[in-house]
């Protein structure tokens, strides 16, 4: 049954053959095609919901987990011996006429190819999507196990899904045959020399990009968008639209979900250009940032390799209210990759503005289709476009000089005192990246529904906080503006359209490439032993400090056999390496003389710190380096671990009178693996403190200077103020204290989140679970910790009223700390699963009962 557009409202859902390449999930599960003249072909029988596991990141930076996973087949399934050779086929550009979705593949059941390395599809008539969205080969009875999935680490597949909404198994147009866990090392030599002869079969054709930034500052569409995305322009071929604040309340800060993406995705797909019809591509959103990926209907065949990603650079490095959200792509041959990022705001904080960035470039990865390349950063791509409120500011100039300046429409003579301009400058950001020229007035801050300046009490000087750069080849931009149409918000969106240059494939010199390497290989002495050599074997990581990454490199050269490395598991081990520890790229291929570096990164968070403490573990491993077709390679890895106060036991530091870089290794390993006691018994010479030290110390230092500071547990701190109170702590040098209150407020919360027993132990979760809502009842739970976790508990809960007697000058209230403290006080004992959102509201509302009452 056939639907045309003038039967289907855009607000209705409309579910699609699975035949269609592009495939999005939304949050009911159904699949979108929009337009203006959508014509789709249903077919909801075959409809299945698809998710992925990702390729997450091992973090290079402060506050990120190892999280890497990735998906495969059965151990069982063939090697494809370039059957994806003989199915190479190049789907031919559409007409604006198509007449059904159908139309676009080659023939009903079978995914549509399109020429692009690595060739078209592979034989997908024996091949299917299972309900877990992992492609099985069913001629050979494949069947999709557990054992086949490749969990690099212990991310689950919850946590994923949580933070990447509506991601789906897209599947390529090109290389299908590396969507496999296993594939031929002639494919993967066929394919690495088809990249180096890439501009032998490519010509480059210019595509039209829209690309848009929006900070809404929490409202909902008032207005038609269509002044902004499409009047007085060309179609676009490519629509890129970015939102920043799309929701600002408590719900959505904490628990991720809105009501407002749906309203501005559809007052989005409303304001898309008439004249042509849109594929909605991608919908990404972390809390209120959110990016939308369109493309005009006749291009969907030629886009693949569909990934989104989300990075948080909030408190504590992980919540959403501040960070990025990615899409990454590939159309027709160009890779591409689009950014929206929400930066630190406040005119003075340009620096924690610059560790966003940072943060969000070295976090940012994508998994790749062939699970034996390392996953990809923001950098390697052929073109990224980066849109957002980056929230630089206009320094050193006052308000009033500053609105004298755009009465005068001097925007150069302002552009001059622009933080971002500054700061690309000085290469701390930015750097290799575009921006054209600023002929609009600053985009921020007006009053809501004017287009007057603030006038509030802060009366916040203009500024252009909403930017759009980019980086890469053959990229003109044609037009930068702001549209002071649109009043919903205290900003003003803006727009930058682009003429692109997209690699496209030519069939025949294709072809004829493909034909050469295949020869030349054919020519290949198969007896070959491939043999590698390493710059060094031996690496050794001295006085390792918590959260506090330390890398060391090496290079391997191949000979003249190409050759696929990899680092695998010692006998009866689980992974290749101990938890502290990667190596990055972890597997790869080689062509003959042909160098790699690869980086060993030691990071010792809260899950490795524990064992490092007491001495059950060491800085101390073996590593594998597996050569297919050869031998093995042995490194050596060694060093030396600080102790450190994160990461240790309440009662070990209440027993700790000293600092414990003080104390002897002897005498931390035995105070860190001593049992929890509910009372003191006496037993040691020593009476123990009531409470660390250490904590009492930051709870002391925030009593002192930050009792009236605004959005205190909500700002993060600056990386090097954390590694700077760490010391302190640990040495015991607090009158060298030197640090933001946001700095160490956040170390108080990374000290809570480090507790290896929570500060409520993990055996009175349920319990105070169950009696949240009644005071009596949890108080009596909380009587019956052990001690040094009562007093904590007590001492906690006096400092943060005593905070809330202040809420008039910090604008804290009891639901944002309870919300902050209740997910580091009580944690689920099954800590590799995530909680779910009763879990979290319960863990909440017990806290909140400690506020709302004198102790």
């Amino acid at each position: 049954m056939a639907i045309t557009g003038d039967d289907v409202s855009l607000d209705q859902i409309v579910p699609v053959s699975r035949d269609f390449t592009l495939e999005e999930v939304s949050p009911d599960g159904e699949l979108y095609i929009l337009g203006s003249d959508v014509t789709v072909q249903l077919d909801t029988a075959e409809l299945s919901l698809l998710f992925r596991l990702p390729f997450g990141s091992h973090t290079r930076m402060f506050l990120q987990e190892v999280t890497k996973a990735c998906v495969g087949l059965d151990p069982a399934t063939r090697d494809p011996e370039f059957q994806w050779l003989s199915r190479y086929r190049c789907t031919p550009p559409q007409e604006a006429g198509s007449p059904t979705l159908r139309d676009w593949n080659s023939a009903p059941g079978t995914w549509p190819a399109c020429g692009t390395i690595g060739g078209g599809g592979s034989n997908f008539n024996n091949s299917r999507l299972n309900e877990k969205g992992l492609l099985v080969d069913q001629s050979s009875g494949g069947q999709d196990k557990p054992e086949s999935l490749l969990l690099r680490q212990n991310k689950s597949k919850s946590e994923i899904t949580d933070m990447v909404r509506s991601s789906t198994i897209t599947v390529s147009n090109k290389a299908h045959m590396l969507s496999m866990q296993k594939f031929g090392l002639r494919d993967t030599i066929v394919k690495s020399h088809l990249i180096q002869k890439e501009e032998d079969y490519t010509y480059v054709q210019n595509f039209r990009f829209f690309v848009g930034t929006y900070n809404v500052n929490g409202q909902s569409p008032k207005e038609c968008l269509r002044p902004w995305l499409s009047h007085g322009i060309q179609a676009p071929d490519v629509y890129c639209v970015g939102f920043q604040e799309l929701d600002l309340s408590k719900e959505a800060f904490f628990f991720h979900d809105t009501p407002k993406e749906e309203e501005w995705f559809k007052a989005v797909s409303e304001g898309l250009h008439p004249d042509a019809r849109y594929a909605k591509v991608k919908l990404i959103r972390l809390v209120g940032i959110m990016l939308l990926l369109y493309v005009k209907q006749e291009h969907a065949a030629h886009i693949s390799e569909v990934e989104a990603e989300t990075v948080g650079t909030g408190i504590m490095g992980r919540m959403g209210n501040k960070g990025g959200v990615a899409i990454r792509f590939q159309l027709h041959n160009t890779s591409i990759c689009v950014v929206n990022s929400h930066l630190a705001a406040h005119t003075e904080e340009y620096e924690r503005r610059n560790q966003d960035y940072k943060d969000i470039c070295s976090r940012m990865q994508f998994c790749q289709v062939d699970p034996s390349l390392p996953p990809l950063t923001i950098n390697k791509h052929d073109v990224i476009l980066w849109l957002g409120d980056l929230n630089y500011r206009i320094e050193e100039l006052d308000v009033e000089k500053v609105k004298k300046l755009i009465e005068e429409k001097a925007f150069q003579t302002l552009y001059a005192y622009d933080q971002l301009k500054i700061q690309v400058a000085a290469k701390t950001v930015f750097e290799g990246f575009t921006e054209g020229e600023l002929t609009f007035q600053p985009t921020y801050k007006y009053d809501t529904g004017s287009d007057n300046w603030d006038t509030s009490e802060k009366c916040r000087a203009p500024a252009w906080c909403d930017r759009v750069l980019w980086k890469g080849k053959n990229i003109i931009q044609l037009s930068y503006q702001s549209h002071m149409a649109l009043k919903t918000s205290d900003h003003k969106p803006v727009s930058s359209i682009f003429d692109i240059g997209v690699k496209v494939i030519n069939e025949e010199l294709y072809r004829k490439t493909l034909e050469e390497i295949v020869r030349s290989l054919d020519k290949m002495e198969n007896a070959n032993i491939p043999s590698v050599s390493l710059s060094k074997r031996e690496f050794c990581f001295q006085n390792v400090k918590y959260m506090q990454l330390q890398v060391e490199s090496f290079t391997i050269h191949n000979g003249q056999v190409p050759c696929q490395f990899e680092f695998i598991n010692k006998p009866g081990e689980h992974s290749f390496c101990k938890q502290w520890l990667n190596a990055n790229p972890n597997k790869g291929f080689l062509l003959p003389d042909s160098d790699i570096e690869i980086e060993l990164e030691l990071f010792v968070n809260k899950t490795t710190a524990t064992k490092l403490n007491s001495g059950e573990d060491k800085i101390e491993d073996i590593l594998v380096l597996h050569l297919e077709g050869g031998k093995d390679y042995f490194l050596s890895v060694s060093g030396n671990y600080l102790p450190s106060c994160f990461g240790s036991p309440i009662h070990t530091l209440c027993y700790m009178r000293e600092p414990i870089l003080d104390l002897p290794l002897e005498t931390v390993s035995e105070l860190t693996l001593m049992p929890v006691q509910t009372e003191d018994d006496g037993s040691r010479i020593e009476k123990p403190m009531e409470i660390p030290k250490e904590l009492w110390m930051m709870v002391d230092y925030l009593y002192r200077n930050a009792i009236q500071q605004e959005d205190l547990f909500q700002q993060p701190g600056l990386r090097s103020e954390f590694e700077h109170i760490r010391d302190c702590l640990d040495t015991g040098m607090i009158d060298n204290l030197s640090a933001s209150n946001h700095s160490v407020a956040e170390a108080l919360l990374l000290f809570l989140e480090s507790l290896p027993e929570p500060v409520i132990c993990y055996s009175a979760y349920h319990n105070c679970l169950e009696c949240s809502g009644n005071y009596t009842a949890s108080k009596q739970v909380i009587s019956t910790l052990p001690t040094f976790h009562k007093n904590v508990f007590n001492y906690l809960m006096a400092f943060l009223q005593e905070l809330l007697k202040n809420s008039a000058k910090n604008h804290l209230d009891e639901k944002i700390l309870a919300s902050i403290f209740g997910s580091l006080l009580l944690r689920n004992p099954a800590q590799h699963q995530k909680p779910e959102i009763t879990e979290k509201k319960k863990a909440q509302e017990f806290i909140h009962q400690f506020l709302c009452h004198p102790l």
